[in-house]
């Protein structure tokens, strides 16, 4: 497979919407002076055949080089945004809940900026992925029972309430529903379109819809005619889907978060726990480079996206995190066994349907017609 990587730093190139763009800890030579400094400029890298037919590819932003993972961003800038305006006092106590990935971002804003951190989550996180939150300094908090409607997304959010009503001048990040969340990926963006010149596919996961939403925002006024493509988890509630119990944890919802930007996109791509878990093995297998469900998600249609697009089509797809945690998961033979995620076959393309509240899906599925479900009246 041939395969480039770009590992430029942001230059000056696109200096449109923001001057501060460079992590201020970070030095010339990549030397760093506290942890800070070591989120951003990750690489980009070039991802085509065996992967890709047609003798084409795309380029995948490889975020699981920050220290813990994409939302390192997010944190560092939710945390530095709400000391500024004073709601976090210096050393409160900073709540919120995590399926993992935004928990390794609180703890390192944390020690940089002198927050103990109390972390929400449920027995769907990785017992790895909690001893390293821990050894970081993070206090986890586990709850035990999902809530009837809302998952255990709703429970987590629940008991992030109670021990914030408990603990006198803590303060929650609340990620679903913070424009900080946002706003904190106008950096990734500028990186994205420095490296590569030019995109006209944006292809990314939607959990919280940070990410998708802050980095099309800055792309689409670089690039007006950018599409962007959402990849949800099959059980998902974000795009209209019945919430169902989900295998994959770091995309998908069982709430709908506001800081998703619906009119943003083009098309949304609804990805089962197999197709994902697959891909991730063929990316580690074929390039060296691979990561978790939100990885394979992303993968599999930036692929299809990259095989059927015309020619020339510059696609940017943004991988949120890396392999390690999901060792015991994704790359568990027994695990993926018990599971039916690896002995399954999965479709080369997805199903096609015109309304996204009218068929649940459990393959994978496109739909070009994206809508707040709120708006609709699908729901309250």
């Amino acid at each position: 497979m041939s395969t480039t990587l770009i590992t430029r730093p942001l230059s000056s190139a696109h200096q449109g919407i923001s001057a501060n763009t460079a992590p201020a800890a970070m030095t010339q030579g990549g030397l760093a002076h506290n942890p800070e400094g070591l989120v951003g400029n990750t690489p980009l890298l070039w991802i085509s055949a065996p992967l890709v037919e047609g003798g084409t590819g795309f380029w995948a932003k490889l975020e699981g080089h920050n220290p813990g993972g994409i939302k390192d961003r997010a944190a560092l800038h939710m945390v530095e945004r709400a000391r500024t305006r004073g709601e976090l006092q210096a050393g409160a106590e900073i709540v919120e809940s995590t399926s993992g990935t935004l928990g390794l971002g609180l703890v390192l804003a944390g020690m940089v900026h002198g927050h103990p951190v109390t972390l929400v989550t449920d027995p769907g996180l990785e017992e790895s992925m909690q001893r390293l939150l821990t050894a970081h300094g993070a206090r986890v908090d586990v709850v035990t029972k999902p809530h009837p409607e809302g998952g255990w997304q709703q429970a987590r959010r629940d008991r992030v309430t109670q021990l914030i009503a408990s603990r006198p001048g803590s303060w929650c990040p609340d990620q679903y529903h913070n424009p900080d969340n946002v706003a904190a990926y106008q950096k990734l963006a500028w990186e994205i379109a420095t490296g590569l010149g030019h995109v006209d596919v944006l292809v990314c996961s939607v959990g919280t819809g940070g990410h998708s939403a802050g980095v099309s925002r800055v792309l689409r006024h670089l690039f007006p005619q950018l599409r962007l493509v959402g990849v949800d988890s099959v059980g998902s509630t974000i795009f209209g889907q019945p919430a169902r119990p989900r295998l994959m944890r770091g995309l998908g919802s069982s709430i709908y978060p506001r800081n998703v930007a619906y009119d943003a996109f083009n098309e949304v791509h609804w990805v089962p726990p197999a197709s994902a878990v697959q891909m991730c093995r063929q990316l580690a297998a074929s390039c060296y480079a691979s990561g978790g469900w939100s990885v394979g998600a992303v993968a599999r249609v930036a692929a299809w996206i990259a095989s059927t697009a015309p020619a020339g089509t510059r696609i940017a797809a943004i991988f949120p995190d890396g392999p390690h945690r999901y060792l015991d998961t994704i790359y568990n033979d027994a695990y993926c066994r018990e599971h039916k995620l690896i002995d399954t076959p999965t479709p080369d393309a997805p199903a096609e349907i015109d309304d996204p509240f009218g068929l649940e899906v459990t393959e994978w599925t496109r739909c070009t017609r994206v809508v707040d479900p709120r708006e609709a009246g699908v729901v309250a």
